[in-house]
């Protein structure tokens, strides 16, 4: 990808949707794009770990909606995982921990803050579902692009 986010915005303003501007970047990587994967959680990490851990990423983006619990759902391992497993970048409706490590990782990684407690193992997650959150609406196959300046979501790659 050529373009930042801002550059994108300026040429295709019709056909993009912004994220609201609370997400700050912990992975080490600031720009990042590709396919959106999507997955919601309810204070358990388990299935976003095998997710990552298990399946290629193919230059994906993870979008993950923790609904906004206290809890880190992203840390280190997990960042291990998704570069091992070609992952491009992974977005957080939710926390993360480790960023120390998680920024020596060449992954994109995106959440609304830092919060030192792990998941528990609660619930069930729901994959591959339309997600909505900080105004926008993810849905699989539509095309992310993420970077300092803000993260966006097109129905097509640009």
């Amino acid at each position: 990808m050529k373009s930042y986010t801002a550059d994108i915005c300026d040429k295709y303003n019709d056909q993009i949707q912004v994220l609201d501007p609370l997400y700050k970047s912990y992975g080490g990587i600031s720009m990042c794009h590709g396919a959106i994967y999507t997955i919601e959680l309810f204070e358990d990490n388990k299935a976003l770990v095998e997710l990552l851990r298990d399946e290629k990423g193919e230059g994906r983006i993870c979008v993950v909606d923790v609904k906004g619990d206290y809890c880190a759902v992203v840390g280190e391992n997990l960042m291990k995982f998704a570069y091992e497993n070609g992952w491009a970048g992974i977005v957080i409706n939710g926390y993360v921990r480790d960023t120390h490590e998680t920024s020596q990782i060449p992954v994109g990684l995106f959440a609304l803050g830092t919060y030192p407690l792990k998941s528990t193992k609660k619930a069930q997650a729901n994959q591959n579902i339309e997600l909505n959150f900080g105004s926008v609406t993810f849905k699989v196959g539509e095309t992310l692009y993420a970077d300092n300046d803000g993260i966006i979501v097109s129905k097509k790659a640009i």
